[in-house]
């Protein structure tokens, strides 16, 4: 029997799950998050092992799905010091790189930045050529100031052999430097698209960390023969190799693990998503089994950027949101005791009220000691339930793209708190081990490559442009580590461009595939 190792990072718990190769739950576990993350991590796995009692050496896969990328940009921590080589002078010097920073991140990443010649115009003809003296003389000036590089070039998504060359001159300068091209991070845009290829590279300490810190905790544990993959922010995995590369692709990966393993519990293709922490609740959607990808650009930490992420609303309120009433207003929220829950809330002898009291009262649910909510009115306990889900029942109206009924998926620790009949809502589907559905989302999860590109089809068609697309889709899919001979497209994007000469469109392919054995 081969056995598979999920671990999903929360807000107010990390969960653990252990499922065999027919996809069947084994065992599960839900401990605090603590404040280093690590620790949590670790904690979570030692209980679910010893509560499984399976052999150790069967465990052929171990899955992590973490915010300790996410926490580094929010906290302005454990970030490099990164240089910033943008390919673009003449033409991009009326804007500085990071111009829309929060000032602390700004100090905090980088206080080197180079505007060299180069770059494209919008039909793939050069600005101007590179000047490698130029290119070389600023690696040397970066010499022992940073400790990572973010390339960025006018247009290179359209051609990237200016980032592939300075990238190249930079490394024959500097040694063996990580080193983040904006081509291979993000999307159209130079400014966003420098973000996030900037933060992308501030990160790579903290990748190093995570993924060589899981890797030292399985082995203590004696798991020895398992392949280590990270979750990314589709839904899907990535090797340990190429989260190194790209860690800013982790940045929002909790959510869309409990996306995914909303759609393998309820085997539902298509629905919305109510996962329901301690904290918040945050809905999404499951389009063909897989998260709804955010057509905005999003903002990490205060910076602008335009890498992809999952289309997610969060709103405050989770089973362990506060409660109050003041001059016969109720009051939901948004602060919550979080992973205090077990020692604030009534029911477990606290003295604070949250949701999860409210729903034990009505009999929703039978955590706790409900005799320590009894002395709630019983009126008053259904007008906090009614504001509850009045929030939520918003929550999903924006989320939804028609008017017609739609069925919800709850899933997470506090869905306990949501009650049937939810206005514009077909079904409400709870499927068995909601509560751990994230830890399941990473655990069955599989290997994607996403390829996007502006296509000229003066010189190419259509048919030859998406096939082009296909293929290098798949084989980023292949390089983060699925298996080649499943690898599916799940999804393309064909955008015709009017305002763009040469009969321009912009194609974006995404491949899955299950994990390479």
């Amino acid at each position: 029997m081969i056995y598979r190792l999920g671990v999903d990072v929360g807000g107010t718990n990390t969960d653990a799950v252990i499922i065999d190769d027919n996809f069947k739950l084994i065992e599960s576990i839900k401990m605090p998050t603590t404040e280093d993350v690590s620790t949590g991590i670790l904690q979570a796995i030692h209980s679910v092992l010893e509560q499984a009692q399976i052999d150790k050496s069967q465990i052929k896969y171990a899955m992590l799905g973490t915010t300790q990328c996410t926490n580094a940009i929010v906290e302005r921590k454990k970030l490099c010091k990164v240089g910033i080589i943008r390919i673009g002078s003449p033409a991009t010097h009326s804007i500085e790189p990071m111009v829309d920073w929060p000032e602390d991140l700004r100090k905090t990443v980088s206080e080197n930045y180079y505007i060299v010649k180069g770059g494209y115009e919008f039909d793939g003809r050069e600005i101007i050529a590179l000047d490698e003296e130029e290119i070389r003389s600023v690696a040397r000036d970066m010499k022992g100031k940073v400790e990572a590089i973010a390339i960025s070039c006018v247009f290179s998504h359209i051609r990237s052999e200016h980032e592939e060359r300075v990238a190249k001159i930079v490394k024959e300068e500097l040694g063996d430097i990580p080193v983040s091209l904006s081509h291979e991070v993000a999307s159209m845009g130079l400014l966003e698209r420098e973000n996030a290829t900037i933060l992308n590279s501030a990160l790579m300490n903290v990748a190093q960390t995570v993924t060589e810190g899981f890797k030292q905790g399985l082995l203590k544990e004696g798991i020895e023969n398992a392949e280590i993959y990270l979750c990314q922010n589709d839904g899907t995995l990535m090797s340990v190799e190429y989260t190194k590369r790209f860690p800013i692709l982790t940045v929002a990966c909790g959510p869309t693990n409990s996306i995914r393993g909303a759609s393998f519990l309820s085997k539902m293709k298509n629905a919305i998503v109510l996962d329901i922490g301690g904290t918040t609740t945050d809905i999404g959607v499951i389009v063909n089994a897989f998260p709804r990808e955010s057509s905005q650009a999003a903002e990490v930490g205060g910076a602008r950027t335009n890498f992809r992420m999952p289309d997610i609303l969060a709103i405050g309120l989770g089973g362990g949101t506060i409660i109050r009433e003041n001059a016969g207003q109720i009051k939901v929220g948004p602060d919550s005791v979080g992973y205090k829950i077990t020692e604030k809330a009534l029911v477990f002898g606290g003295d604070t009220l949250t949701a999860t009291d409210i729903a034990v009262r009505l009999g929703m649910s039978e955590i706790g000691d409900a005799t320590k909510v009894s002395h709630i009115d019983k009126f008053f306990a259904e007008k906090v339930m009614d504001k509850m889900m009045e929030l939520i029942e918003e929550g999903i109206d924006k989320m939804k793209l028609s008017s017609e009924p739609v069925p919800v998926v709850l899933v997470g620790g506090g869905g306990i708190i949501v009650r049937d009949g939810l206005k514009a809502v077909s079904e409400v589907i709870r499927p068995d081990n909601f509560p751990v559905a994230n830890a399941i989302g990473s655990a069955i999860s599989q290997v994607s490559g996403t390829f996007e590109k502006l296509f000229t089809l003066d010189s190419i068609t259509r048919d030859e442009a998406i096939k082009q697309a296909k293929e290098e889709a798949a084989n980023i899919a292949v390089k983060a580590g699925a298996d080649p001979e499943s690898i599916e497209i799940v999804e393309i994007e064909d955008v015709p461009l009017a305002y763009h000469p040469g009969n321009a469109t912009k194609i974006k392919v995404k491949a899955a595939g299950n994990l390479a054995v």
